[in-house]
């Protein structure tokens, strides 16, 4: 039986995920991180983007996260993010909308949108759209 631990990915809305994992793989700010039971402690932001769950014996669970903070402790990792989605709950059409949208603002640099911000909601867009992807080709 391999080493395990608790897992909690919390949204703004409510828990999305809590439970036993082997594995975790998030999207941290400078790369993915892979964490297994007894990592070294530490706390890192996040980016937008997949984390991906790895739980014994189970198929591997796939979520996007819109950014955060993830907090690792030897036997207890926790993903704080302000949208956390199930990667087969995301929805396609209103994430390819909001990419189109966010390309359009950053094409029309005098309009009303900011350009960082759009930035920020295309980065959030692919994300959701990549999660999805990564979701259907079964690389969970």
């Amino acid at each position: 039986m391999a080493m395990t631990m608790h897992v909690d990915i919390v949204s703004a809305e409510g828990e999305i995920f809590s439970g036993q994992a082997e594995l975790v793989v998030a999207p941290g700010q400078e790369g993915e991180v892979g964490i297994a039971a007894r990592h070294a402690p530490f706390l890192s932001p996040l980016k937008p983007g997949e984390v991906r769950v790895k739980s014994e014996g189970q198929e591997p669970l796939s979520f996007y996260v819109s950014g955060g903070m993830l907090e690792v402790q030897p036997y207890l990792v926790t993903i704080l993010s302000e949208t956390a989605v199930r990667a087969k709950d995301i929805d396609e059409a209103a994430a390819q909308e909001a990419k189109r949208a966010a390309e359009e603002a950053l094409a029309d640099r005098s309009g009303r949108m900011e350009y960082a911000k759009a930035q920020a909601q295309l980065a959030e867009a692919v994300a959701q759209l990549r999660t999805l992807e990564n979701y259907r080709k079964g690389r969970a």
